[in-house]
C-alpha cells in the first residue's frame, strides 16, 4: 500500500472527486481531506492511499504537476509526521 500527499488542492474538490482523479493509475483505498479545528475549512491538500506502490508510483507520474480545479497539484509519497 503507498500513501500519498497531494497538495495545492481546490478548496472545492472532495472525496469523490479525487477518487475518480486518481482511479485511473489504480485502485484507491481511501482518501482524506484534512479540515481545520477551528473553521470547518479544508486545509488544500488531501492524503490519498493507492492499493499497490506500482500504482502509487503511477499516480505520481500520472498526476504530479498536473492542473486540477484551476490549481496545479502536487502529489508524492507521504511521510510521517515527526513525533516529539
Amino acid at each position: 500500500m503507498k500513501k500519498l500527499f497531494v497538495g495545492n488542492l481546490s478548496f472545492n474538490l472532495t472525496e469523490s472527486d479525487l477518487e475518480a482523479l486518481f482511479a485511473p493509475s489504480g485502485q484507491v483505498t481511501s482518501v482524506s481531506i484534512p479540515t481545520d479545528r477551528e473553521s470547518g475549512r479544508k486545509r488544500g491538500f488531501a492524503f490519498v492511499e493507492m492499493n499497490t506502490e506500482a500504482e502509487g508510483e503511477a499516480a505520481i507520474r500520472n498526476l504530479d504537476g498536473k492542473e486540477v480545479d484551476g490549481r496545479t497539484i502536487a502529489v508524492n509519497v507521504s511521510k510521517p509526521k515527526p513525533r516529539y
